[in-house]
């Protein structure tokens, strides 16, 4: 690379963290990568006052910039375009498609998935019916610039690829497939600090997530519940690990938790550091996934790390990124993941071919591969 070819490019990493979810590892994982392989051009990292303190640059070519401006917000359409102006930046990344409008510099923009054009449901949002049809206005017409304007569209999956292909008018050529990175959790050597708190007992189901409604969570839990209806299984318990938002918390308040003896058994556990996650998924009888659309599916692929073998939704993205690793469920048909769920816990010989074929799975992502693919994506 000549001088004449070093770039200051620009990350919008105001997701950045684990709090936020899998964008927010991704975008962890993106910038600690980067940090890594490219020690010539410049990064302008972007980032909110919650996450400033998350990202300590370990390479002189990173710098930090504040721009404390919530996700989706009016601000972030009018002040992010001048922050990022201020720092005369060549090109921009954007890992998610909530880009300024009024931002005209050359960007990238990375796609996760279509699920808010596909799942356009009020019930996916807190707001009143007023206010959710002009945000979700705002959402198409964003999504739609962006997909427009940008330089490159990064897609996680082929499945998002050809979403995206189905519901815009681009070329395919446009669009680059770059898989997310394999999970790098690591095993605490102690026991999880909040389990006598919240009453985990094994053996235990897992799903670790949020609580939107595509992720088809009330479907799990009536599942849950007609196994748990069962004597052969009335010890087990369902533990639902995931920030207790206004999702989780509408969640909680179902009627399904009316009865003391349910309470028992499902178990909200809130958010789980990763340095406890890990026991979680590595002392669970299953992992349930039982997700309606997914981009890429990063929680299906920690649990397979850990040796926890995984039945889930058999749509969108999920056999493409698990593969024969997973035991499949149609996820709108609750006897079905009943079914599955009995055929995972009472089958030995099929548990352990799903734990080994998760170990195998999960070597085929790796976050800095994902880092020197997007590398070559800015390059072009």
């Amino acid at each position: 690379m000549s001088q004449k070819n070093q770039i200051r490019i620009g990350i919008d990493a105001r997701f950045f963290g684990p709090r936020q979810k899998g964008l927010g590892r991704y975008v962890q994982k993106l910038v600690e990568g980067l940090e890594q392989i490219d020690k010539y051009n410049q990064y302008i990292i972007f980032l909110r006052k919650d996450n400033w303190d998350k990202f300590q640059p370990k390479n002189p070519n990173f710098k930090k910039v504040l721009a404390d401006y919530r996700w989706y917000s009016l601000k972030e359409q009018i002040f992010l375009p001048f922050r990022i102006w201020q720092q005369k930046i060549d090109l921009m990344h954007f890992p998610h498609f909530n880009f300024p409008v009024l931002y005209f510099g050359p960007f990238i923009v990375t796609i996760h998935d279509l699920v808010l054009k596909k799942f356009p449901t009020r019930r996916a949002s807190s707001l009143g019916p007023f206010r959710y049809f002009i945000k979700n206005l705002a959402y198409q017409a964003v999504i739609r610039l962006a997909v427009k304007r940008a330089k490159k569209i990064i897609a996680v999956s082929n499945y998002t690829k050809q979403d995206i292909l189905r519901h815009f008018n681009i070329r395919p050529d446009k669009i680059k497939v770059i898989y997310e990175g394999g999970p790098n959790l690591k095993l605490s050597k102690t026991k999880i600090q909040d389990t006598n708190r919240l009453n985990i007992t094994k053996p235990y189901l897992l799903y670790v997530g949020n609580a939107y409604p595509h992720k088809n969570l009330e479907r799990l839990i009536i599942a849950f519940s007609k196994l748990a209806g069962d004597k052969k299984y009335c010890d087990l318990q369902l533990v639902l690990v995931g920030e207790m938002d206004y999702f989780y918390q509408r969640l909680k308040n179902l009627s399904y938790f009316s009865l003391a003896e349910m309470r028992q058994k499902i178990i909200f556990a809130g958010f789980v550091p990763d340095q406890d996650l890990g026991i979680l998924y590595h002392n669970a009888l299953l992992y349930v996934f039982p997700s309606l659309c997914e981009g890429f599916g990063l929680p299906p692929l920690e649990a397979m790390t850990y040796g926890c073998p995984v039945v889930c939704s058999n749509t969108t993205c999920l056999p493409e990124i698990l593969g024969p690793a997973a035991l499949y469920f149609d996820p709108e048909n609750i006897d079905q993941i009943v079914l599955k769920i009995k055929q995972a816990i009472e089958d030995n010989h099929l548990r352990e071919k799903l734990i080994s074929q998760g170990f195998k799975r999960v070597k085929n992502y790796q976050w800095s591969k994902m880092a020197e693919q997007t590398l070559g994506i800015y390059k072009l």
